[in-house]
Formats: structure tokens, sequence, C-alpha cells
């Protein structure tokens, strides 16, 4: 009986492998961008650029990484922050739901220390920031400003209190969910799931947790949450609020990305969107053949486990701790397709459509640099940001408004949050006696 299994989990194994170990998605890219001309780099370089979303502390916190070195197949190390003009960089700090459960703000923050280590370590190039006006203070003195922002409410466990001590030690923005449904707001990630307790949108202490992050200062980002969770926190929010990673919906249909009313109403709040670089949410046709690909590994996967039901799992034979059942499913979660890299084009044109319908005010970068496994083509690192500044320019977008874009949009909204906080504490304040 051992002997049929291995060689029935063997062939499995092969017909796995055939279908679907893939690779890394394509780096055949034949599209490599605009050149850089004299004209766009004298505007990219007068220009305050921001990004809002990195995901970089990933690498500080788990591969000790330094950025003074060469990020290797990362998008992001001090070099080409130097080379993309990069003024500040809110850094995401993600917890992965599954992977630290009971644990969430202790991962979150091991992810802070890691923020400020680096700034510690590389104080000549890297200061950390808490205000618009930091941020500028530290682009006149040629260094990044770094903030951070919290990508997924989960990780403040439920207690407002931690969302005060988030604050406190520098999260500016926090993101009401990730692709989870979290006890108190609804994702864009498993709408349909039925395996999960939803909320209609925000529950009342969800609302409770906007209006403490209206006092406290802490933009409402809402890239990751179901529409009906936008909408509550749009209508509840006094502060504008800020999509820090999504694209639209109508160039890319995927639910992360925002919808022309969507846009519209953002807007007319004075908020803004900053487009995300992913293949996925800039492309429809990489989209829909990802998800073709995701189908067909599903299918591998429940193949793969019905063929593998025993009473006893046996051993993988290269591994003798680990069980086939487990080694052959580890090949399945951890292919990647190579589905070719979308044109510079499907990019460009996200900033485009979103400057259309919402006004050239309500856009900017949300790279998610390091935290994606495909850019466009053209598009390898944080180095690159200039050409976006070259194809809007080659688009008929004037200097003023490519500022904006760069990073103007997201200081204003961030100077707004502020601006609210101080009216809402002083509103508090008891009177001076």
């Amino acid at each position: 009986m051992t002997i049929s299994y291995l060689l029935a989990g063997a062939l499995s194994l092969s017909i796995c492998a055939a279908a679907f170990a893939q690779g890394t998605p394509s780096t055949n890219a034949t599209d490599t961008g605009p050149q850089v001309s004299a004209a766009a780099r004298k505007i990219h370089e007068s220009a305050l650029v921001v990004d809002t979303h990195a995901d970089t502390p990933g690498r500080f916190t788990d591969e000790n990484f330094d950025p003074a070195n060469d990020a290797g197949k990362g998008h992001w190390d001090f070099a080409k922050v130097k080379a993309g003009n990069l003024g500040a960089q809110f850094f995401s700090l993600w917890v992965d739901p599954r992977k630290y459960q009971g644990k969430y703000a202790i991962r979150a923050l091991d992810m802070i220390d890691s923020v400020y280590e680096t700034a510690r370590q590389h104080p000549d190039r890297m200061t950390m920031a808490y205000t618009a006006a930091d941020i500028e203070r530290a682009h006149q003195n040629k260094k990044l400003a770094a903030l951070m922002g919290l990508e997924g409410g989960h990780a403040i466990e439920n207690d407002i209190r931690l969302l005060r001590d988030f604050y406190r030690l520098g999260v500016r923005y926090m993101t009401l969910t990730w692709a989870n449904t979290n006890e108190w707001a609804d994702s864009s990630g498993d709408t349909h799931s039925t395996t999960v307790q939803h909320h209609n949108g925000l529950s009342d202490f969800g609302k409770q947790i906007v209006q403490e992050m209206n006092r406290l200062g802490m933009i409402v980002d809402i890239s990751h949450v179901s529409d009906k969770t936008f909408f509550d926190a749009l209508e509840l929010s006094k502060a504008p609020i800020m999509a820090s990673h999504s694209s639209a919906r109508t160039l890319t249909n995927h639910p992360r990305n925002m919808s022309d009313d969507m846009l519209k109403a953002i807007a007319a709040k004075g908020g803004v969107v900053q487009v995300n670089f992913n293949c996925g949410f800039i492309d429809e046709a990489y989209r829909l053949a990802y998800e073709d690909w995701d189908a067909k590994r599903q299918a591998a996967r429940e193949a793969q486990q019905k063929q593998q039901q025993t009473p006893q799992p046996q051993p993988n034979p290269a591994n003798p701790q680990q069980p086939q059942f487990d080694y052959a499913m580890g090949i399945l979660e951890n292919q990647t397709p190579n589905i070719p890299r979308p044109p510079f084009k499907s990019l460009i044109d996200h900033f485009d459509h979103i400057a259309k319908v919402a006004g050239v005010d309500h856009v900017g970068i949300g790279s998610d640099f390091d935290g994606v496994d495909c850019l466009p083509q053209g598009i390898d690192s944080v180095a690159d940001l200039p050409k976006i500044t070259q194809a809007l320019l080659d688009r008929g977008y004037k200097a003023e408004d490519l500022r904006k874009i760069l990073g103007g949009n997201a200081l204003r909204v961030f100077r707004e949050a502020e601006r609210v906080s101080h009216e809402m504490q002083s509103a508090a304040a008891p009177a001076v006696k």
C-alpha cells in the first residue's frame, strides 16, 4: 500500500508540476516605458513625490533588509529612492490575519520597530515624519520622510485604545480592512463568502473607529473595503478619506478598485485615490488570465485533496518528516502564473481615467511596491517613477497638475485630516477657567 500510495503521489505531483510549475510572472518585457526627457525630469525633480503604500517593512522585519544595499528582486532601496526622487514613503504595516492570529498587535509593533530602526541606522537618508509639515521639512533637508499606515483594521484587535496607541507610535492612516472582513467592517475580499459574518458595511463599533480616527488625525483608508463600507465611511468621516492603493474599476473590473461613482463621491468630499501598480488591478486582460489560472489551481488543489485521502499520511520521500500530501499542496500553494506583464500604458490609463472622472486634485501614487509579484512593463522599482511624469506630460498634463498627482494631493488630504483633528479636539477640550 505504501508503494502504490507514493507512486500515486508522484504521478499527482508530476501532473501538478506540468500544469502549474511556471515560475514567476514573465519578465520578457518589450515595453520599457517612455524615455524621460529633460523637461519631464525637471518637473519630476521639482515635485515632492509621495507614495502612500509600500510593503517594505515586511523585508525590514523578516529579512533584516538594509535599504542601503541593493534590493535585489525587491522594488525599494535608497539608491532607487534617489533615482525616483521619492520624497515621502508611507510604509505599510500588513499583518497576515492567518499567520499571526492571536498576535496581530505584536506583529504590527515589530514592523513599526523595523521602520524606526531603519531611520535610526540611516539618519542621513531617512527621518521619521508625523505631520505634513514634517514631510516638507524632511524634503528641504534632502531626506526621505518615513511614515506608516496600518493595513487592516484587524490589527487593533477590536480595542480602540490600541488604535490610539498606534497613532502615538506614528501610524497616520489605517486601512479599515484588508482582504478579510473583521469584527466591525466588511471587506471586498470576501463579500460573497457564506462562512463570514458580515455587517452590511460598518458596524456601530466600526463607526466609532472612524470617528476616533478623525479625532486623532489618522487618515481613513478605504482600499480593500466593500462598497457598502466605503460609502458608510465616506458619509461618516469629517475629514477627506483616501484609497491608499486602489485603481479604476471601469478599466479593470476588480472589487479592490474604485467604480466611477466611488471616484466622484470621494472627490466630492475632498479625498484622493492613489493608483496601485499591481498588474491584476491595472489590466483587465491580465486579471482575467490570472483568475482563469487560479481557478485551475483551485481545481487541482481539490483533486489533490480527494486523491490523498488516507487514514495515515505517508512521508515525502525527499523529506520523511513532511507528509506527501503537504508536500504536494505546498507546490500548489506556492505557484505564480507565467502571464506576460501588462504594457506600461495600462498603468497610465488609470491615472488618466481617475483624473478625468474625479478631477486632477484627487489622484496620486500608491504603488504597492514590495507587496506585489507583478508590475507593468517599464516599472521595475521606485527608480522608474519619473516615467509616469513623462507619460502624463505626453498626454497633456501641465507641470502644476503633475506636482499634484506626484504628491501634492496626498499632502492636502493629510493636512485636512490634521485640521479636522485640531477642530474636534478643540471643541472637546474643557473651557479654560
